[in-house]
């Protein structure tokens, strides 16, 4: 039963990045949010590198960046990787361009129990009513709308209340994105990831000791992230071809999938496995890469791992979703404001949202297009990869439609090999790889959130576009 006083303006399910910046920057133009978080913070995630957009756009948006930059997290200048034609590792600077100098282009690797309570408690301080250990079941639906949720309480007890807008960022296990519709699996990015810690590691040489450190080798590639000086992260993203053997022994085939690749094994030579919880298991994430048909229908909307998810490779996972948060709050705040009606500020929502997952889905195909070890089972597949007519009737108004032998993604992966080429010879003022349209693109939005952030100034609306309210919490008619 819902009880008295239970009606909200928008009720949140799930208290990540996606959930809280949801949360606040609502709760900031001073209308009633419940947050509902199923687990007691700090809790473990996955996802620990961040985008300079999430630094210091999104958290200073939020209130939150001096707190996050004070709070001890791993400098993160790019990203090393031993990828490509290239033998030698190459590196990438966050620096690519003038508009965005140090320190504003870095970015951290972050312990995420400690980095989302850092969210989940400043939306607290922002008037958020945040409820821990409460587990959303399903939405509350009349006359063809959303209209509130069904949840079990911490006690146990099952609750229902009601809502204008209900945001869904409970994560990749959502009870109630489909709600909104079909989930929808990439074919291309359908692979398995098997993760654990190392007590420690060697570094990559100063100044680059925080990147991330990316390596392919014969079974796929791996992840390495400096969390601190006694932690380090270790993952494989290998081909579905090893699902049976990670399921049968998960700690045993990371362990033999780490010996496969020399330049990670080198780097935890000696190194025992982190013993501390929860960072003393292995596990495992399979099929990770879709998105939703839709992102929103009426009275409900999805963000975060709800709604889409590419690939760890670039770490955007976190930018997507807290991207997505800010454009989903927009929405709400101009139509409970009255600015905008409720269908122009959805498909404003939907349209950005879907707009910045196509960039990053097509920089990642041209990215792995970029691999030629033609020896692989894993990077042959790549490919060979086809998107079949169901995928492509999806994903159309995303990317075209795109396949890895499509001649965008070929023409974007040889101008990525070209400007990799060029980093030996670069100077420390300039990095080839903004050269690189698809670079820029992908880049772009989030280097308008750090100057939106940090100058306080709005991009101008696009023809057709709503524009960005002055405060940047919400649209308006332009």
């Amino acid at each position: 039963m819902t009880r008295a006083g239970d009606a909200y303006d928008v009720v949140v399910a799930g208290g990540g990045p996606a959930g809280s910046t949801a949360a606040t920057l609502v709760a900031m133009r001073g209308h009633r949010v419940l947050l509902l978080e199923q687990s007691a913070f700090p809790r473990y995630q996955i996802g620990e590198s961040l985008l300079p957009s999430t630094v210091h756009g999104i958290c200073r948006l939020l209130g939150v960046a001096d707190e996050v930059a004070d709070a001890g997290f791993t400098l993160k200048r790019g990203g090393t990787f031993r990828w490509g034609a290239n033998p030698q590792p190459w590196q990438f600077s966050f620096a690519m361009s003038p508009r965005v100098p140090e320190p504003m282009s870095t970015a951290f690797q972050v312990e995420r129990r400690r980095f989302d309570e850092i969210l989940l408690r400043n939306a607290a301080r922002n008037g958020v009513e945040v409820r821990e250990g409460c587990q959303v079941r399903e939405v509350v639906e009349s006359g063809g709308r959303v209209r509130g949720v069904r949840y079990r309480d911490a006690s146990g007890q099952d609750r229902a209340v009601s809502a204008q807008y209900v945001v869904d960022a409970s994560g990749n296990t959502s009870r109630i994105h489909r709600s909104t519709g079909e989930r929808v699996h990439s074919d291309f990015f359908r692979n398995l990831a098997v993760f654990g810690y190392f007590a420690g590691g060697a570094r990559l040489p100063e100044p680059n000791a925080g990147n991330i450190f990316c390596a392919a080798f014969e079974a796929g590639w791996f992840w390495y992230i400096p969390l601190r000086d006694d932690l380090t992260s270790v993952g494989a993203v290998v081909s579905p071809e090893h699902r049976a053997l990670v399921q049968g022994d998960p700690e045993a085939a990371w362990l033999d999938l780490i010996a496969a690749c020399p330049e990670v094994a080198e780097k935890l030579d000696g190194v025992p496995l982190a013993t501390e919880p929860p960072y003393d298991q292995v596990r495992v994430r399979k099929d990770y890469s879709y998105w939703k048909k839709a992102f929103h229908r009426p009275g409900v909307v999805l963000v975060g791992d709800a709604a889409c998810f590419v690939d760890p490779v670039l770490s955007s996972g976190v930018h997507l979703a807290t991207y997505g948060a800010l454009l989903a709050a927009r929405s709400i705040n101009a139509c409970l404001g009255g600015e905008v009606g409720e269908q122009r500020g959805f498909q404003e929502f939907e349209r950005r949202y879907r707009s910045e997952y196509a960039l990053f889905y097509r920089f990642l195909i041209s990215f792995y297009e970029m691999h030629s070890d033609e020896s692989s089972y894993f990077w042959t597949a790549k490919k060979l990869t086809n998107v079949d007519a169901s995928e492509t009737a999806a994903f159309a108004e995303l990317v075209g439609g795109l396949a890895s032998r499509d001649h965008g993604v070929v023409t974007a992966a040889a101008d990525l090999e070209r400007a990799v080429g060029a980093l030996a010879t670069a100077d420390d003022r300039h990095n080839p790889l903004f050269d690189a349209q698809v670079i820029g693109d992908t880049f772009r939005e989030g280097k308008n959130l750090q100057e939106e952030a940090l100058f306080g100034t709005v991009p101008q609306a696009g023809e057709g576009e709503l524009a960005v309210a002055k405060d940047g919490l919400g649209w308006t008619a332009g």
